[in-house]
């Protein structure tokens, strides 16, 4: 007799077709977990090379994160420390100089410059072609402006025009420096200072430079070494490393247990159908032992090869993924892609394990019970329910309609948060149930199938009495409907309300768009001296964190420039409660914000504006339209300091012409807006889209992986019924059918499972039901009938060709 080694290489050898298809659903799932596992390392291993810091030892910055470190959020702009701190620094042992860095941009009728103190020439090495450093009162310019050393030049700084001397000129482009004081004092967020760059005496070590700094400011300043101080040129890098560990870490998460469970599934298929196989051997005198270490065997020799081969695939979706983020502006673009021998061996390890456990599990029973039993049971496959697989299923289930409660009892992120659980639990229990519900479902479906001819009856009966095959080939194509409707419906449903709410709160006849990217403050005032305007604001876009359901999220803000009467005239925020004052230390929001974060009209609530700084204003008012327009409406005053830029970045105005308004910037009416803020929109929904087509087309592929598999499977049984009379057509004819009962059956569930997440959701999130457009749907479930029906089709035709049984 063979031994186990043996026996696992004449496996592969004579079943090819379940041998490829086991080895196609691991390499899939290989793919999927590598490139979410490299893009988890690239987002943990993110830097940026220094470029402005590149000869500076250590630099001093604030944390650019906002509250505990279990609620925390990174701050929407740049959070700065204390002046104070650069004495503290300077005071330090070991440290020759600590230089206060200072970036703002100012505007001058030629354009936009970006503005730094003069000390920061110290390190960016930037030396004076002409003239002298500046001291009070007094600029640099760069060398071929206009204004020479000795002259006058007129800036536009956040707080309004002024006139300085310019006192020299140096080599570098679109620049001016100030002194360090004034650069301090002029930047628009005064007695504070971006980053503290510190340059050591000789002989001092950047390791003991950056102990003895960390051991002086304590933690009002985090230490900036190597690599590391990219980080401070670029705040930007910590939001790139959220969007890669959310993409590789939550949804990577998920992508995973889909993939296992699919791999998992295609692989007690192969096992399950060799009961017979199995029954035999143990008349023969196979031990149990023996039979298991054939199936792990098998796994030895399948699954590292498939997981190593699926690793290429999935660096080549994580390269195209990460270089797609940093197309839409999401990763900076010095920032490279990590891969490492850690997610590549991970991945291999898992689809290892995966292959084993599913392997031992489907040969469990086939294994242990006695040989002749074993021959009665492999005849016909009988549905017993697991000891431990169903009171997991029965327990998922009874866990995704408390979600379900849950989330309706629940509003806003409560609600959205408890609705992702129903979506996970009632995935697993069709995992975990799946034989289970194929039954049902082929009984339930089948019923219209026995009036329908002799080969639909034969389908029915089929389908009920291989419920195990059935649910084999039902469980992707469930993933693939849920997940993707999910994904794609809560885009569609989101935009829709998004712009109802902007076609019926953008009452402004034209919104004027700085050109250089920032609007004078004496725009709104040039504004309302135009002929025929009525009223005009100014908006400072920017985001705040809110706590809400115990972490802090960012919402829209806009800080007006303006009165409350004039923003009524060109936004119609649909005030619900209170009134609408915009005086400082007073703010409106959105209702939905309002309700997650738990105050009303007359509460004070907890945020953090764009640096990070805490703040309590009170609620004057509450408002429907926060989707559309902006979700916190504050006074510009309580926002300029806390923003890298304070200039107004938007005018809405009511009365007047386009051309009059020329001079102001871009001049665009409501609905080119409109279509602008969609552009907008179209790319933050982006990343739903990749991730419903990655998990969507993986399930597809599956399923049609193990409806491929199933019918090959079946050529004995194909060509018995040829022999029994049967024609090719009436054989195909009943395939077919059993084709249309799995799709139909997994579009179903899939649409149940999308339906009992999304309705939930989007009343949380938006106060309406969810928005499924029909061609969007149909084309989901179209796609799904076909593909279906042409992988089971397609390989029976060709196991007809032959017409013999296979032996």
């Amino acid at each position: 007799m063979l031994a186990p080694n043996g026996l696992a290489r004449a496996a592969l050898r004579f079943r090819p077709a379940a041998f490829v298809g086991t080895f196609v659903a691991l390499v899939l799932a290989a793919t999927i977990v590598s490139a979410c596992g490299i893009l988890l390392e690239t987002g943990v291993r993110a830097t940026v090379p220094p470029e402005r810091y590149a000869h500076v030892p250590a630099v001093a910055a604030a944390g650019q994160r906002a509250g505990n470190p279990e609620e925390g959020g990174v701050v929407p702009d740049r959070a700065r420390l204390k002046d104070s701190l650069v004495a503290k620094a300077a005071a330090t042992p070991g440290v020759r100089a600590a230089i206060p860095d200072v970036t703002f941009p100012v505007l001058t009728p030629e354009g936009t410059l970006t503005a730094h103190g003069w000390g920061s020439t110290a390190f960016t090495g930037e030396r004076l072609t002409s003239g002298r450093a500046p001291g009070p009162g007094e600029v640099v310019l760069a060398t071929g402006s206009s204004r020479p050393a000795g002259g006058t030049v007129t800036l536009t700084l956040p707080d309004g025009p002024r006139t300085y001397r310019v006192s020299g000129t140096a080599a570098a482009q679109d620049t001016v420096w100030f002194s360090d004081a004034e650069a301090v004092r002029v930047s628009g967020h005064p007695h504070r200072v971006d980053a503290i760059a510190v340059l050591p005496v000789p002989g001092v070590g950047t390791a003991v430079l950056s102990s003895r700094l960390a051991h002086a400011l304590g933690d009002r300043a985090e230490i900036h070494t190597g690599d590391d101080r990219g980080t401070v040129e670029d705040p930007a890098l910590t939001e790139a490393r959220e969007v890669l560990t959310g993409i590789g870490g939550s949804f990577g998460g998920v992508a995973t247990m889909v993939a296992v469970f699919t791999a998992a599934g295609t692989v007690a298929l192969a096992i399950g159908r060799r009961a017979r196989e199995f029954a035999l051997l143990r008349a023969i005198g196979t031990t149990p032992r023996q039979i298991r270490r054939t199936v792990a065997t098998e796994a030895l020799l399948v699954a590292p090869v498939a997981g190593a081969l699926g690793c290429l695939p999935g660096i080549a979706l994580a390269a195209w993924w990460f270089g797609q983020l940093k197309d839409k502006g999401a990763v900076p673009e010095p920032v490279g892609l990590a891969v490492s021998w850690i997610p590549l061996t991970v991945t291999t390890g898992t689809v290892l394990v995966t292959a084993l456990l599913a392997g031992y599990m489907a040969a469990h029973r086939s294994s242990r019970i006695k040989p002749g039993q074993a021959l009665s049971e492999a005849s016909v496959e009988r549905l017993r329910p697991g000891w431990i697989r169903t009171p997991l299923g029965v327990a998922a289930v009874a866990g995704g309609f408390v979600c379900a409660g849950l989330a309706a009892s629940e509003t806003g992120e409560d609600a959205a948060n408890a609705a992702l659980g129903v979506v996970m639990l009632f995935m697993l229990a069709v995992a975990l149930l799946g034989p289970l519900i194929a039954r049902a479902c082929a009984s339930l479906l089948g019923l219209p199938l026995r009036g329908a001819g002799a080969p639909a009856a034969l389908a029915a009966a089929n389908s009920r009495t291989n419920a195990r095959r059935l649910a084999s080939a039902i469980t992707p194509i469930v993933l693939a409907m849920a997940f993707s409707s999910v994904l794609v419906f809560l885009h569609t449903s989101e935009e829709r309300v998004t712009a109802e709410q902007q076609r019926a709160g953008i009452v402004a006849d034209h919104i004027v768009t700085a050109d250089r990217g920032a609007l004078p403050p004496d725009a709104v005032r040039r504004a309302g001296r135009t002929p025929e305007v009525t009223a005009a604001v100014g908006l400072l876009r920017t985001s705040v964190l809110v706590r809400a359901s115990g972490a802090l999220t960012p919402v829209s803000a806009q800080g007006v420039t303006g009165s409350a009467r004039d923003l009524a005239a060109v936004q119609d925020l649909d005030v619900e409660k209170g009134r609408l004052s915009l005086k400082p230390g007073e703010i409106a929001l959105d209702a939905s914000v309002a309700e997650n974060a738990g105050v009303g009209v007359g509460d004070r609530i907890r945020l953090h504006l764009p640096d990070g700084t805490r703040d309590t204003p009170l609620v004057a008012a509450t408002y429907g339209r926060g989707m559309g327009l902006s979700q916190v409406t504050f006074h510009r005053t309580d926002l300029a300091r806390h923003v890298s830029s304070s200039f107004d970045t938007e005018l809405w105005v009511k009365g007047g012409t386009a051309k009059a308004l020329a001079p102001l910037g871009r001049v665009m009416d409501r609905a080119e807006h409109t279509t602008a803020q969609s552009l907008d929109r179209e790319l933050n929904a982006w990343a739903n889209t990749v991730m419903a087509a990655v998990l969507g087309g993986f399930a597809a592929v599956a399923a049609v992986n193990t409806l491929v598999m199933t019918v090959l499977d079946r050529r004995g049984e194909l060509g018995t019924l040829r022999l029994l009379g049967s024609t090719r057509r009436q054989v195909l004819r009943m395939v077919r059918w059993e084709a249309l009962l799995v799709t139909v059956a997994g579009i179903a569930l899939g649409t149940a499972i999308a339906l009992a997440t999304l309705v939930p959701m989007m009343r949380g999130l938006t106060g309406q039901g969810p928005y499924i457009p029909p061609l969007v749907y149909g084309s989901f479930a179209a796609a799904i009938l076909v593909v279906g029906t042409a992988a089971a089709t397609l390989p029976a035709r060709a196991a007809l060709r032959g017409e013999t049984l296979e032996r």
